[in-house]
């Protein structure tokens, strides 16, 4: 696509900025058209396009009828941005007209703090002219004094970036920006504005991957003593990671879905990272740099059309139940200490597993199993509960012991030294509520696994095709309900996923969510795990 590298202002703490008004003003334009990529042969956007349905602009912009040229998206940008909701009091252009002429009026040269949330963060400036570099930094600086509760934000510089390419002046720019900061619509904020925050959304994106890009995530966990650590940079590889002419078509999706459109395309990214490792596999030790080098030399795997068309057709969760995951992650990183007012971790958030000792798994296989339970769950070092080996064989002895614990990891090793398990999110004790009988519980978060003789994750059926929940029948009575077992419908039978026959109420939330970790009924549980006094199940069947 011809576009250059990007050049990005990497920031430390004691930096300060010089702020040269009198070169800016009248300058009037931000871009160097020479760094500009040539826009492609896209088709011509429909002059009644911000009347269309919803559905139909969204159609529109991924499949890259705004790129025709830059006029186009200087008239649309503005436009789609002002149709945000936002807070009551939300800084606008005549705002930043004031604050700019106090703290940069007279035309010379003044020095001014970096903001907070910029601390260590990189500042891509793409096309951007040294006029628009300047911009950029007294756009961010206004950001900082006008919203003094951001305190981490690594998404603003870059968003603040590709907007002043398309914004008619600073005032515009920082508008735009400002808006989207001020966004109060129901799960589908755009951008996070603390590190507790942004960690969740890090935390969020590893489940998402950790289900929907297994292949990939396998390897990472075998090649990354910490698998967060590299989903920690997954916003980095979308901004500043990719070249100017696939940022900018992010951007068009963005802006009209939110965040979730950002996590599809990370998601794609990775599968694709994946594919183009076969069969050479890995070439060096680090991980994450052959990440990030990827992601810069994506023109030389993908095209931006392919890469959105692989996105969109991942098919996540609902928005609300991606927002409801981000808050229990919160929730969980909370209770690991982090505030909404802490800039950086003061420790370190994974689980360390070279201490790790078992007779039944060695620390290198329970790093793997460990990168398969929940984020919000792996942040939090294992404790023994039971063990044969300690405790005996009483199945009564099992229940005493991992009552009151959820979730649980379960380990069994085979006489014949094969090893199997199951991460198990509901109580053991839920299994009374039915007094005598043998009653089903657990949600979608229950899955087992083997590890040896080969590492192999099998997961409810819905996680990866949601859409066959909606052909479900409806169960008669609780009696007669779901169990867990293989699918019988050739358009689930896979050999790595079980299906449950879940009666699905309309407007219901994914049986995946039904658990108490995100405040919901437990009514909604499903059918997943089941104990009584002659043993345990978890699935059926084959």
């Amino acid at each position: 696509l011809g576009s250059p590298p990007v050049t990005i202002v990497v920031t430390s703490e004691a930096d300060t900025w010089d702020i040269d008004t009198s070169s800016c003003l009248g300058c009037g334009q931000f871009v160097d058209w020479d760094k500009m990529p040539e826009p492609q042969q896209a088709a011509q956007m429909p002059q009644d396009a911000l009347e269309r349905p919803p559905k139909e602009l969204k159609r529109l912009a991924r499949e890259g009828c705004w790129g025709w040229s830059p006029a186009g998206r200087a008239r649309l940008y503005p436009r789609l941005i002002q149709r945000v909701s936002c807070r009551l009091v939300t800084p606008d252009a005549l705002v930043y007209r004031d604050v700019a002429a106090r703290l940069f009026g007279k035309p010379s040269v003044s020095c001014h703090p970096l903001p907070e949330f910029l601390e260590g963060c990189p500042m891509p400036t793409y096309c951007l002219n040294p006029h628009g570099v300047t911009a950029l930094k007294k756009i961010l600086i206004c950001v900082g004094a006008l919203f003094p509760d951001i305190t981490h934000s690594p998404l603003l510089p870059a968003l603040a970036a590709l907007l002043l390419h398309y914004s008619e002046d600073e005032a515009q720019c920082f508008e735009s920006v400002s808006r989207l900061i001020a966004s109060n619509a129901p799960h589908a904020g755009y951008i996070d504005q603390s590190f507790l925050a942004h960690q969740a959304s890090c935390m969020t994106f590893g489940d998402l991957a950790n289900k929907h890009c297994p292949a990939a995530h396998r390897l990472i966990a075998s090649a990354a003593d910490n698998v967060l650590e590299v989903y920690s940079e997954w916003l980095s590889w979308l901004f500043p990671g990719l070249p100017f002419a696939y940022a900018v078509r992010v951007l068009d999706v963005f802006l009209l879905e939110g965040q979730k459109v950002l996590y599809r395309i990370a998601l794609a990214l990775l599968k694709q990272f994946r594919l183009s490792l076969a069969p050479a596999g890995l070439q060096g030790s680090d991980i994450k740099a052959e990440l990030q080098a990827f992601v810069r030399n994506i023109a030389q795997h993908v095209t931006v059309d392919k890469l959105l068309e692989r996105a969109f057709g991942i098919r996540l969760f609902s928005r609300k139940e991606i927002w409801l995951l981000q808050m229990a992650n919160r929730k969980a990183l909370m209770e690991r200490g982090i505030t909404v007012v802490q800039r950086r971790p003061s420790f370190h958030l994974a689980v360390d597993m070279q201490n790790f000792s078992s007779s039944t798994v060695t620390a290198q296989e329970m790093r793997l199993v460990w990168s398969w339970i929940p984020e919000r769950f792996s942040l939090f070092p294992p404790l023994l509960l039971f063990s044969t080996s300690r405790d005996g064989c009483s199945l009564q002895r099992f229940y005493t012991c991992c009552e009151g614990y959820e979730p649980t990891v379960l380990l069994i090793k085979t006489t014949e030294g094969e090893v199997c398990g199951a991460f198990l999110s509901s109580d053991w004790s839920e299994r009374k509520k039915n007094g005598a009988t043998s009653g089903f519980f657990g949600t979608g978060e229950c899955f087992v696994f083997t590890v040896r003789p080969e590492a192999e994750r099998y997961e409810w059926v819905f996680i990866k095709k949601p859409e066959l929940a909606k052909a479900v029948p409806r169960s008669p009575s609780p009696a007669a309900g779901p169990r867990l077992g293989p699918s019988r419908d050739s358009r689930s039978s896979s050999p790595n996923h079980l299906a449950v026959p879940s009666p699905q109420r309309r407007g219901r939330l994914s049986p995946f969510l039904a658990v108490r970790h995100f405040l919901l009924p437990s009514k909604t549980a499903s059918m997943f795990m089941s104990g009584s006094r002659d043993g345990i199940v978890i699935g059926k069947g084959g």
